[in-house]
């Protein structure tokens, strides 16, 4: 092992290890461990191969790191996957995660939050039980799971625990839900060594642009409308995702089988001020923009059906038990991410037009009713019960998970 490096599982299977976090996490295993990683993912619209080769080629880590195409849910891909690569740890992150599409279609989120997570789960117990009885003993099942399964909190409850009661309010959370009970029941059923986390939103280099932080600054730098879902007033715990790498990497390797542990930021923020800082950064360090002061663009657009006022996650059992803290404030690392997504203007920049991405998403709903006071952008909301067709909308605007 080379000397610094963070000891643990010497062989890992990565699912969805091309989208968001699950890119993160693959950078930090070619990066600060020896471990050798299968990347395992379908490459939806959100995936992306990019964000994970460029770092292959930086570590030098090529022959640590093989890429597999494939659904989560095919069954026969994954034990072919299994069998050839022989992993210690599985980390599944494969999901469809953003809460606005699910409102539109739950179908997909069925399919790879539900069903793909059933049908993981039945190949890794075949292959765990086909190792030998040290093998068994070591291997690790990391489940990666969201606080929105918990559904949300007054401005005065206290933050979730491990113990919170699951009341999920959107299709995306009770299918991830779903999954989080299935992992669960591996455990006790058949005594596979699993562990679930349950993190608050991830933010950082990388993301997809149609969340909350690229949207805005995209669409600030372009001019555009800031859209911000009713007063803006909902409360976020903000974790920067190569934070949520490393307390990953510590589940996996000082984690015990059956527990749970939730992941957080210690970073509760507003949207509004959310959006407002973004705004100060661009206006600092993009101070020619011809659309300074960039907060003027801001935009309050009819809030999302069933939208939960806010999140807020109790971390202490992770960092009291693995050793594990942020390691970034939401101050540091959103000047970070926002530096980041400046020096790559042309991020993901060929989806631009497709895949609605432009278009408001998760307001087609019928009974939909904008919040009293919020003033929709123009041309955004479409009649209630009535989807939207590929062009229609308000360009640059979108539904974003926050």
């Amino acid at each position: 092992m080379v000397a610094g490096r963070e000891s643990g599982p010497a062989r890992v299977l990565v699912t969805g290890g091309c989208g968001f976090i699950g890119s993160a996490f693959v950078r930090y295993l070619l990066g600060e461990t020896d471990a050798r990683v299968l990347n395992v993912d379908a490459l939806t619209y959100a995936g992306d191969r990019s964000s994970v080769d460029a770092a292959v080629a930086e570590c030098g880590a090529a022959g640590r790191y093989a890429f597999v195409r494939a659904d989560v849910a095919d069954r026969a891909a994954l034990g072919r996957a299994l069998t050839a690569f022989r992993p210690d740890a599985v980390v599944h992150l494969a999901a469809e995660s953003h809460v606005d599409r699910s409102i539109d279609g739950a179908a997909a989120f069925v399919h790879t939050n539900v069903v793909g997570t059933h049908v993981l789960l039945e190949a890794v117990t075949t292959y765990w039980r086909g190792l030998s009885q040290a093998g068994r003993a070591g291997f690790r099942l990391v489940h990666v799971s969201t606080d929105e399964v918990y559904g949300d909190l007054g401005p005065d409850d206290p933050p979730f625990t491990e113990e919170t009661p699951y009341r999920p309010s959107s299709p995306y959370a009770a299918t991830k839900a779903a999954s989080d009970h299935l992992v669960r029941a591996w455990h006790r059923t058949h005594g596979l060594p699993t562990l679930v986390t349950n993190c608050s939103n991830n933010y950082g280099p990388f993301q997809y642009p149609e969340k909350l932080i690229p949207v805005i600054v995209r669409n600030a730098l372009a001019g555009r409308p800031l859209p911000v879902y009713g007063r803006g007033d909902q409360v976020r715990d903000w974790l920067f995702v190569d934070d949520h790498a490393r307390a990953l990497w510590a589940v996996l390797g000082r984690g015990t089988p059956g527990e749970t542990y939730n992941i957080g930021g210690h970073n509760e923020v507003r949207n509004l001020e959310t959006v407002e800082a973004i705004c100060a950064l661009l206006d600092e360090l993009r101070p020619d923009s011809p659309h300074t002061p960039h907060g003027q663009l801001v935009s309050f657009v009819a809030d999302r059906p069933g939208h939960d006022h806010r999140y807020a996650i109790d971390a202490s059992k992770i960092e009291r038990e693995l050793g594990w803290r942020p390691a970034e404030t939401f101050a540091t690392g959103l000047r970070k991410t926002v530096r980041w997504y400046l020096e790559r203007p042309d991020w993901r920049s060929e989806v631009s037009g497709a895949d609605r991405l432009g278009l408001r998403l998760g307001v087609a709903v019928a009974g939909a009713v904008p919040t009293p006071g919020a003033v929709p952008t123009a041309g955004v909301v479409p009649t209630a019960g009535v989807v939207p067709s590929a062009g229609v909308g308000a360009a640059g605007v979108v539904g974003h998970p926050a």
